[in-house]
């Protein structure tokens, strides 16, 4: 069975998913680091971010994999390297090419085969996976998201305004609304999620009551 958690920035896609893998005993797949660590991967050789062709060329070489709770980039744990405010305001260079973004999915669905699979981002139940069984579509309102990350940011040692997060965060919205491959979009059978208000805990909560209705066949997971 697989299981798609799609949003924007800060709705809490990652933390979310992981912890209703963990519930419900699936791997958890986190494609958004997989775009973090391309990003990294470039920074970390002096590639320019500009430079489309070399980037689709780094994402077929480095070796992106998932031990647990770590991201490995070429063997190399780069778990909070990935997430650092630096990452997230160039990831759109790789989110947003479309050669990057072909061979990323391909590995996704690599990953996914045959396993039963959380997968969160952007796309992943429109392009990705677009026939997964239970699609979920996790927002937050434009503030509450922001919050969340700015608290995430300064628990890592980063020092950030709650302004500058909000605008980049608005800035990232438009851009991955607007990117012609895999666009931030909600698929046409996936159950849109709000979770202003609500704990982390309230979330996997509600989630996993979706997700279980689905096994019981419960036509498009509604609740």
């Amino acid at each position: 069975m697989i299981i798609t958690i799609d949003g924007p920035a800060g709705a809490g896609k990652s933390s979310v998913a992981r912890a209703l893998a963990r519930r419900l005993h699936f791997t958890f797949l986190d494609t958004g680091a997989m775009y973090r660590a391309v990003t990294l991967a470039a920074l970390r050789r002096g590639l320019p971010l500009e430079d489309t062709a070399a980037l689709v060329e780094l994402a077929g070489h480095v070796e992106i994999a998932f031990d647990a709770e770590r991201v490995l980039l070429d063997g190399d744990d780069v778990t909070d390297a990935v997430r650092t405010y630096e990452i997230s305001n160039l990831v759109r260079h790789a989110a947003g090419n479309p050669g990057v973004r072909a061979k990323l999915v391909e590995l996704q669905r690599a990953a996914a085969a045959n396993k039963d699979v959380v997968t969160e981002g952007r796309d992943q139940g429109t392009v990705a996976f677009p026939h997964a069984e239970c699609k979920i579509f996790l927002t937050a309102g434009p503030e509450e998201r922001a919050r969340r990350r700015l608290l995430d940011l300064q628990s890592r040692g980063e020092k950030v305004t709650f302004e500058d997060v909000l605008a980049k965060q608005n800035s990232r919205d438009d851009s991955d609304r607007s990117r012609s491959v895999g666009p931030l979009i909600a698929a046409p059978d996936a159950i849109e999620v709000l979770t202003d208000g609500l704990s982390p805990e309230q979330v996997v909560d509600r989630l996993e009551n979706l997700v279980r209705r689905r096994m019981h066949k419960v036509p498009n997971c509604e609740d």
